[in-house]
């Protein structure tokens, strides 16, 4: 004999009035309300801005970056350090990469992009 599933509660489809019944109503609701509402104008948060300094950095420099290292909202945009492979090389851990800080404006256009450091793959940093 099979065990019985739980029995799993629908929301009732919203009316014309666009009113929910009383189960989506109260914190629920209100905290679905806040996750939509966006944060800041233009990009609307962190992933798409990370999304927008790897594709239009890709583009400039003809390579595919490995991935971002850090990101962080500014008074005027976002910053964010990516990093890209630039000479492949077997093995895999003498390949050279590049650290790139990328500066872009609220809207997510790339504003500035500079070269901060170049290190092999298998290059760690010293504690300082």
């Amino acid at each position: 004999m099979a065990a019985a599933e739980p029995v799993r509660r629908r929301r009732a489809p919203a009316d014309d009035n666009g009113d929910q019944d009383a189960q989506t109503s109260g914190p629920r609701r209100r905290a679905a309300a806040r996750k939509t509402a966006p944060a800041r104008h233009g990009v609307t948060g962190a992933a798409a801005a990370m999304r927008l300094a790897v594709e239009q950095l890709s583009q400039l420099l003809g390579r595919t970056p490995e991935s971002v290292s850090s990101l962080r909202p500014t008074e005027d945009g976002w910053e964010a350090q990516v990093e890209v492979l630039e000479l492949e090389r077997i093995p895999d851990t003498t390949s050279v990469l590049a650290s790139y800080k990328v500066t872009m404006d609220e809207e997510g256009e790339l504003i500035s992009y500079e070269r901060t450091r170049r290190y092999s793959r298998g290059m760690i940093d010293r504690p300082v």
